[in-house]
């Protein structure tokens, strides 16, 4: 919605502002990435088995969370019910 105040300027709602906003966002970002992925190629690519060497740790540090605290998928409650039934 467009609004004409009082001096005649007209005004556009936030929206389409908010909307332009992010797409012009969008671009620079993608024109910044491209930049920065051709001149420093080298230096990612250089830096990469770092980078793969170090997500392991990261990855079974956050990826074991949700395990019971490596004890398996409820594997405390089924050895007890087990247990209680021989």
């Amino acid at each position: 919605m467009d609004e004409i105040h009082e001096s005649g300027h007209r005004h556009e709602a936030p929206q389409a502002a908010s909307s332009r906003g992010k797409w012009m966002f969008a671009a620079f970002a993608a024109i910044a990435a491209f930049f920065l992925f051709t001149e420093h190629r080298a230096h990612l690519f250089g830096a990469l088995p770092y980078l793969l060497l170090l997500a392991c740790p990261l990855m079974h540090l956050f990826h074991h969370g949700g395990h019971g605290r490596h004890g398996g998928h409820g594997g405390a409650a089924r050895d007890k019910a087990e247990g209680e039934g021989k």
